[in-house]
Parts: structure tokens; C-alpha cells; sequence
């Protein structure tokens, strides 16, 4: 077989993958939708802030909701475990070697959830801004969360993910100023990109754009 061959076959696998995911992701957001769960899919980088968010978000709205979460990580339940201490069911997903959340593991995990008693899933897919983008899950919508510290062009850098997201955060504005962050230009960067995109400007650390997140999820 010639390299040309070679080429075409692991595209069609990769293809059919996504397209199995798809139509898994289609039978989650069915379920989920027939439970009248609202289901959200945070992404971003390790270290971007995406479990300290989910925290707030959580105290911040869990007398509203009834909330459960699921936490992907490759290793460890070390997001889960911090979820869990605010008071609502977390199941860690212990991926191993696939460095994101696919539909098959929301739908295997999903069972032990006491779906007839939620109103809002929160997903923490795994720490990667590459992986997310090749895999819907059946969320209703898409957050991704970069930091201040990542750089002024991780944005257009990983333009997919965000023409893919309905919500981007661009989070630990407390080090904007200490980093020497151009926010403006990320900004900018994700609405050239989707110009549908909502984007906030959050501090996990003191609680700065939580509110206006809460506020563009319709929460």
C-alpha cells in the first residue's frame, strides 16, 4: 500500500469515528432533552481554570438547580473530588490515553446519574485545546475557557474549538496587568473568529465577570 493509500485510510477512520461519536452525541442530547436537562461543556487547557469556575458557578446557582457534574481528566479524581465538596454528585472519567471527552463516555456514565432528579449537567472535559473540537457530546452548549496567562494569540490559535463554542471565557483577569495580556486582542480574536461567540472576562480567584457568565449560559 502507498503512502497516498495510507493517507485516505486513517482519514476514513477518522471520519467514521466522528461519525459514530455523532450519532452517540445525537442519542445523549436526546436523553438529556426528554429529561429536560440542561447540559453544558466546559473546555480549556490544563491550568486555564475550568474547575475553579465550575465551583462558583455551582454555589452560585445551586439553589436554583439541581446540579450533577462529570469530570474527564487522563488521570486522577482530583477535579471530581472539589466538585463533589460543593455539595452535588461528580463522576471523575479517568481517560488514560485519549486526551478528550467522547460521547460513548458521557453515555456510559450517564446511567449512574439520577437523571429524573437534575436540571443542569456540567461536563469538565479534559484539560486540551486541541482533542474538544473533534467531539460533540450532546451538550446544549459549548464554554470554552482560556487564561490570561496562555498568551495574547491562544485564541487564533486554536480557532475550531471557538467557531465551535457558544461562550468563551478568558479567565484570571487578576493577572492580566502581572502577564502584560493584550484581553482586548483576545477578545477581538474570538469574535473575528465566531462572531456569534459571547465572550466574558472572568477572575475564579475574585469572582470578577461570574454574574455576566451566569447571565450569557441563561442560568
Amino acid at each position: 500500500m502507498g503512502e497516498h493509500e495510507i493517507s485516505i485510510s486513517i482519514a476514513d477512520a477518522e471520519a467514521s469515528l466522528i461519525a459514530a461519536n455523532n450519532r452517540i452525541a445525537a442519542q445523549n442530547r436526546a436523553l438529556f432533552d426528554e429529561k429536560g436537562i440542561r447540559v453544558l461543556d466546559v473546555v480549556g487547557a490544563i491550568g486555564a481554570g475550568k474547575t475553579a469556575l465550575i465551583e462558583l458557578l455551582i454555589d452560585k446557582i445551586k439553589s436554583k438547580y439541581k446540579i450533577a457534574a462529570i469530570a474527564g481528566d487522563m488521570a486522577t479524581d482530583v477535579d471530581s473530588t472539589r466538585i463533589r465538596s460543593h455539595g452535588v454528585q461528580a463522576i471523575q472519567i479517568e481517560t488514560a490515553s485519549e486526551c478528550a471527552l467522547t460521547a460513548s463516555f458521557v453515555r456510559d456514565v450517564a446511567k449512574d446519574l439520577d437523571l429524573d432528579n437534575l436540571d443542569l449537567l456540567i461536563i469538565e472535559n479534559v484539560g486540551n485545546l486541541i482533542c474538544p473540537s473533534d467531539f460533540i457530546l450532546g451538550a446544549h452548549a459549548r464554554i470554552t475557557v482560556v487564561s490570561v496567562t496562555e498568551g495574547n494569540h491562544v485564541v487564533r490559535k486554536h480557532p475550531l474549538l471557538f467557531k465551535l463554542s457558544e461562550v468563551a471565557v478568558i479567565n484570571k483577569m487578576d493577572l492580566a496587568e502581572i502577564v502584560e495580556a493584550n484581553v482586548e486582542e483576545m477578545v477581538s480574536d474570538a469574535l473575528t473568529i465566531n462572531p456569534e461567540i459571547k465572550v466574558i472576562k472572568t477572575s475564579a480567584k475574585t469572582e470578577e465577570g461570574v454574574d455576566s457568565l451566569i447571565a450569557a449560559l441563561d442560568l
